[in-house]
Order: structure tokens, then sequence, then C-alpha cells
């Protein structure tokens, strides 16, 4: 799993950032990105560090606090309804992972990133196919972005209740597409994604 960060090591190339993101695919609530570098990859402590996606909500806040413990530095972004409605939920991923690294508190000697190539670091960066999975630096950053925005979600439950944001995040489920065509979207789904545009269009319903 840590392949690509001993290497990196061996040659004398560090601090190293992970960065990933949360939120990409759902069509309600901010974009989170988190970039992290942690003291020490290796660290026997952090075996249990895994892609967020394998792990349950319970299980990532314990790994958020422990992330936290054994971190040199953290940064975590969140980008709104609004950005990603207007520049796009890519460019507005990519824009985000670029500037969640430059808010680092230490400035990484190497960036590895989950998939997706960032220009405009000033550091040197490499795209690792399936590094929330492969690369732990990332894994750690895939759980502080996840538990960040699940945490936000919850918080927009509590101000759109009805829509089931504290259960699916919004993520589209069958339970969310039917609170949709009941209340019709909120202020906080992301009007450029397709099931969400066609519900506004639509003159039986009205949004919020």
């Amino acid at each position: 799993m840590k392949v690509i960060e001993r290497k990196l090591f061996e040659a004398g190339i560090s601090p190293i950032a992970g960065v990933d993101e949360a939120g990409r695919g759902a069509c309600a609530g901010p974009l989170f990105v988190a970039s992290v570098i942690l003291k020490d990859p290796f660290d026997p402590v952090l075996a249990p560090i895994r892609d967020s996606k394998e792990l349950t909500e319970s299980v990532r806040e314990k790994h958020f606090d422990l992330i936290h413990e054994h971190a040199l530095a953290i940064s975590v972004l969140e980008i709104s309804v609004e950005e990603v409605d207007s520049r796009g939920v890519h460019a507005a991923n990519l824009d985000g992972m670029r500037r969640a690294v430059q808010g680092l508190e230490i400035e990484p000697h190497y960036v590895l990133t989950d998939g997706y190539e960032i220009d405009g670091l000033g550091v040197p960066a490499l795209a690792v196919w399936k590094g929330d999975q492969v690369v732990i630096s990332i894994s750690a950053a895939s759980i502080i972005a996840k538990v960040s925005r699940d945490r936000a979600m919850r918080d927009l439950d509590l101000k759109y209740p009805g829509y089931g944001f504290a259960r699916h995040k919004g993520y589209i489920t069958s339970a969310h597409t039917t609170a949709l065509h009941a209340l019709g979207p909120c202020p906080d789904h992301r009007r450029t994604f397709s099931n969400i545009s066609k519900l506004i269009d639509s003159p039986r319903l009205s949004t919020h």
C-alpha cells in the first residue's frame, strides 16, 4: 500500500502531501477537498487508515482524530454549491485541490493526488490511479474530506429537513429522489446536475 511513498522517502523526498476530495458525485451540498502531510506515513499506528469509502461512518470519525494526532499539517477546503455550479464540478475540484495544498502550513516537497493532475502547484506532483486505495497520505486526506463533508451535510439536514441529507449525504438514492419530487430542490442542490435541472424546469415543481 505504501510503495510510492516509501520510494519517495528512500530518495530523500519529504514532506509529502496527499490530496483528495469528497462530494464530487453528490447532487447536493458543498464539495470538500483535503490535503494532509503525515509525520510518518509508515507509523504502525496508521496501519488501519484506508480509503474512506471502505470504512463505516463511526470508524471514519475515529480515524479523523487519529490522523489529526499524527499529521504535520492539514488543510481542508469547502467549495460552495454556487462555485460548483458556476465553474463545473471538475474545474472546481481541481482548483480546490490546488488551494488545499497551498493552504498547508508546511510546504510539501512532493504532492500525491487521487487520480487527477494539478497544474500550478509549484512543487513536483504525481496523480495516482485509485490513489485513495494505495497511498496512505491520500487515504488520510480522503477521510479528512469525507468526515468534514458528512458533518456539513448533517448540519444541512437540520436546515432543510425532509430530504434525508444526514443519511445519504446529498448523493442520489431512491429516498432522495422521492423527496426531491415531493419537495422540489432546496438552495443547496446543485442546479447544473441533470436530475436537479430537470426538476427545476418542471412546471409541476417549485424550488424553495
